[in-house]
C-alpha cells in the first residue's frame, strides 16, 4: 500500500473541506509554480469561457510556492489564490480543490496547453450526472511538440494500459491533465498522493469507488513557457507505476505468486519419480531443488497479496472485497491452524521416513540423488506447514478491526 511518502499533510487548513459553500456551480483550479508567462492567458480563457456558457463559477489559482509573481497575475486577472504550502503536483490540486467553491471543478495545468476556452464538454457531462470526466488527447488531438515522442508512443499508452488492466477501467488516457468532476465526490474518494501520481490516484480510486466516469476529447497543445515542464519523465513515470502497482496486490503479488507456485508444483511433481530425460540431457533433483523454492516463493507472494488486500480494506484504501470476506469465513484461524499443521506434520513424517529407511541400511552410504529427492520435498511441506500457521495468526490480527 502507498507509503509514507505519499501520505499528505493537509495542503489548506480547514476543519471540513466538504463543507465550503457550494453557492457557485464551477470552480476551475490551475496549479501553478512559476507560471509568470501563460497564467495570465490561462486566466483569460477560463474566465471568458465561464461567462460564455452562462456558468456561474470562478478560476482559483493554487499557488504552490511561485517566487516570480504569479500570484499577482493571478489576482490581477481576476483569479482566487490560494497558496498551498505543501510541494507536490498533487498537494496543490488538493489544496485548491479544498479551497473551491464550485459543485463542479475543472482542472487544467497554467501552461496554455490545455484548451480551457474549451470547457464546454466538461460541463455539459457534469451537468448529465458524470462525477468525474476525463479528458482524452489522444482522441481530441496532440499538436506537434505538445507531447515528447516517449511520452506520447510509450510512457502514456503503456501507463494507462496497466491501469485499464488492473482496475478493469475503461479510460483512454489515464494522465490527461484536464478533467472535471463534482467536488464532493471526489472530496470523498480519501485522495493522498501529493505528487505527478495524483493524476493516476485520482482515476483509480474513482474507479473502485464505482463513480460515474465520462471521457470527451481535448487537445493539448505546445505549452507557452520558455522553461523546461516540471516533468521528470523517469521519476514521474515511475511514481504512477509504484501507485498502479501499490494499488493492484493481485497483479503486483497474487497472479505471479500463482503462476510461481502452479509451475512449481507441476515440475517438482513431475520430477519426484525420478528425472526427467530430454534425448542425452535430463532435469533432476537440481530442478526440483528449484521448482520447491518456486512453490514456497509463490505461497509467499500468495500471502503477501492476501494480507495487503485485508490491510487495505481496514485502512479504506481499497473497497471491501466480498470474494476476501467470504474466505475469511470459511478459511477462520483455527481451519488455517490445522491446514499448516497437517502439512508440517506430513514433511516430519517424510523425514521419519527417511531416516528409518537410511536406518534399515545401517546408516550406510546413501545415494545422494535419491536422498535430494525426498528431503526436498519433506523440507518444503514443512516449511509450508510453519509458514500457514504464522499466517493464519496474522490475518486473524487483522482481522480484529473488521470484527
Amino acid at each position: 500500500m502507498p507509503d509514507a511518502t505519499t501520505d499528505p499533510v493537509p495542503a489548506v487548513p480547514s476543519a471540513d473541506p466538504s463543507s465550503a459553500p457550494s453557492s457557485l456551480e464551477c470552480s476551475v483550479v490551475l496549479p501553478c509554480l512559476n507560471e509568470a508567462e501563460t497564467l495570465a492567458v490561462c486566466v483569460r480563457k477560463a474566465r471568458g469561457c465561464l461567462d460564455a456558457l452562462g456558468v456561474v463559477g470562478e478560476v482559483v489559482v493554487a499557488d504552490n510556492g511561485s517566487t516570480d509573481g504569479s500570484q499577482a497575475i493571478a489576482r490581477a486577472e481576476g483569479a482566487r489564490v490560494v497558496d498551498v504550502p505543501v510541494a507536490g503536483y498533487g498537494a496543490a490540486l488538493m489544496g485548491g480543490i479544498e479551497a473551491a467553491r464550485g459543485r463542479f471543478v475543472i482542472m487544467a495545468d497554467a501552461d496554455d496547453s490545455y484548451d480551457l476556452a474549451g470547457l464546454g464538454p466538461f460541463v455539459e457531462a457534469l451537468r448529465g450526472g458524470a462525477d468525474l470526466v476525463m479528458g482524452n488527447r489522444f482522441a481530441g488531438g496532440i499538436a506537434p511538440g505538445a507531447m515528447p515522442p516517449l511520452h506520447r508512443y510509450l510512457g502514456n499508452p503503456v501507463l494507462s494500459f496497466i491501469g485499464r488492466l488492473f482496475f478493469r477501467s475503461r479510460i483512454g488516457d489515464f494522465h490527461c491533465g484536464m478533467r472535471g468532476f463534482r467536488r464532493d465526490a471526489v472530496l470523498g474518494l480519501g485522495l493522498r498522493t501529493t505528487g505527478m501520481e495524483f493524476a493516476s490516484e485520482m482515476v483509480v480510486k474513482a474507479t473502485l469507488a464505482g463513480l460515474a466516469i465520462a471521457e470527451v476529447p481535448t487537445t493539448l497543445s505546445p505549452d507557452g513557457r520558455s522553461r523546461p515542464p516540471h516533468l521528470r519523465t523517469w521519476r514521474d513515470g515511475w511514481r504512477h507505476l509504484r501507485f498502479l502497482l501499490l494499488y493492484s496486490p493481485r497483479w503486483l503479488f497474487l497472479y505471479p505468486g500463482l503462476l510461481l507456485m502452479t509451475l512449481g508444483l507441476i515440475l517438482g511433481v513431475a520430477l519426484l519419480p525420478g528425472p526427467i530425460e530430454f534425448g542425452d540431457r535430463a532435469l533432476d533433483v537440481t530442478a526440483l531443488l528449484y521448482a520447491m523454492a518456486m512453490v514456497l516463493v509463490g505461497f509467499q507472494a500468495i500471502m503477501f497479496a492476501v494480507f495487503a488486500r485485508a490491510f487495505a480494506m481496514n485502512e479504506g484504501l481499497l473497497p471491501v472485497s466480498r470474494g476476501l470476506e467470504r474466505a475469511f469465513r470459511v478459511v477462520t484461524l483455527e481451519r488455517g491452524l490445522v491446514l499448516g499443521v497437517l502439512a508440517l506434520v506430513a514433511g516430519l513424517a517424510v523425514a521419519v521416513y527417511s531416516l528409518v529407511n537410511w536406518g534399515s541400511n545401517d546408516f550406510g552410504a546413501l545415494d545422494t540423488r535419491d536422498a535430494i529427492r525426498v528431503a526436498v520435498p519433506a523440507a518444503t511441506l514443512i516449511v509450508l506447514g510453519v509458514q500457514t500457521v504464522m499466517a493464519s495468526f496474522f490475518l486473524s490480527v487483522l482481522g480484529l478491526a473488521r470484527r
